[in-house]
């Protein structure tokens, strides 16, 4: 199994009652440029400590909210190509979609790679409903634009010999030669996020790409993962295929410094408040899934992540907290219930928690926890 330290980067220094119905219009007068400057700085640090105590790094953008300011995924990618020199970089991911031009990722993608020698793993986003909603772009477009993107991308990196034209649905490239290529051949790793719909999820499986879900109860994610391994075809690209799955994650030196930490870490669940006009625009889900939203079978489930406390939390997965040996056992009992995995992404900082305790959380997790894990294999699929 890989393991992978992440943190959306948060920005908590302002009221949580400010966010009244939604976080992406709290004003940006609440940022303060100097908080924001050293947040930046401690992140990248944190990353970087990471990687050498044996994790791999994973990053993602999001846009317009206090929960993420890191709004440029590339850009803490290509500092930490150069800064570290071990462990792989995920970026998880570009949001595809709602960017204007899929030829621009593939060159930033490919100059990051050849930046880390062969070091990083490219996940796509189609962007939250939040995304949708600040980017001004169509909801009922997300899945097609895409998929269409990454079609393009993956033809920009592994075409070689002079420029082609593409003709998509949604994007139209005259001359698409890019400079530089990818490091890795034939491309890196591609990953996509997950959601509730089921034929997405069977469509990674079938392309071969790696399928991450977050911060979801177990059977939740165990539903997800069987329709991934019920349709998984595996493609010939080094590091392609699997399931990752990330929970909040915070290892002490006993159970209450643990339940504490992890207390505060929830402060990302309660950080992403939105109103329903902005959470599931129009078009965003499928038709089977706002049927079941109308019927009220994700309202319990939601509403019950964000407000229900620790040991609820660490019952269904979403939260992993305790003492080493304790945080080793929940990791194994989420494996088996389940049914395997092959990628535990780590968030491993959250709200207000500070760089000391951040540390010391890492460092318990690689000295003590990564040794009682390292026998947990690769899931199974069916096809592999």
């Amino acid at each position: 199994m890989e393991i992978w330290h992440f943190t959306e980067m948060p920005y908590p220094n302002f009221p949580l009652e400010a966010l009244s119905v939604t976080g992406v219009t709290l004003p940006n007068s609440y940022f303060d440029p100097k908080v924001g400057a050293a947040l930046y700085n401690r992140y990248l640090d944190e990353y970087v400590i990471a990687s050498e105590l044996g994790f791999n790094l994973m990053l993602n953008e999001h846009h317009q909210i206090p929960a993420c300011i890191d709004v440029a995924v590339p850009l803490p990618a290509a500092i930490l190509a150069r800064q570290t020199k071990k462990g792989r970089i995920l970026i998880l991911g570009n949001p595809i979609a709602n960017r204007k031009e899929p030829v621009r990722i593939a060159e930033e993608m490919a100059m990051i790679d050849c930046i880390s020698e062969g070091r990083l793993d490219v996940g796509f986003v189609r962007g939250v409903p939040t995304e949708a909603f600040a980017s001004n772009s169509n909801p009922t477009e997300t899945y097609e634009r895409l998929w269409d993107g990454i079609d393009l991308v993956v033809r920009a990196w592994t075409t070689h010999d002079g420029p082609f034209t593409y003709e998509g649905r949604f994007w139209h490239a005259r001359a698409v030669n890019i400079w530089p290529r990818p490091y890795q051949q034939p491309h890196p790793p591609i990953w996509i996020t997950g959601s509730a719909d089921k034929e997405n999820i069977k469509n990674i499986a079938r392309a071969g790409y790696t399928f991450a879900m977050f911060l979801q109860p177990y059977d939740k994610v165990r539903e997800m993962f069987d329709a991934y391994r019920e349709c998984y075809q595996p493609i010939d690209v080094p590091g392609c295929g699997g399931m990752a799955y990330m929970p909040l994650v915070y290892t002490a030196d006993s159970e209450d410094e643990a339940n504490r930490g992890a207390e505060e870490m929830t402060w990302y669940l309660k950080s992403i408040k939105v109103g329903p006009q902005i959470s599931n625009p129009p078009g965003y889900a499928g038709i089977e899934n706002n049927v079941k939203a109308l019927q009220g079978l994700y309202a319990g489930r939601t509403a019950a992540v964000r407000s229900k406390g620790i040991d609820y939390l660490k019952e269904q997965g979403v939260v992993i907290a305790g003492t080493p040996d304790s945080v080793a056992a929940q990791i194994r009992r989420f494996y088996d219930l389940v049914g395997g995995f092959d990628h535990l992404l780590l968030m491993q900082q959250a709200g207000h928690l500070d760089h000391e305790q951040t540390v010391r959380s890492m460092t318990l997790f690689a000295n003590e926890v990564m040794p009682q894990i390292k026998d947990l294999g690769p899931s199974r699929l069916a096809h592999a």
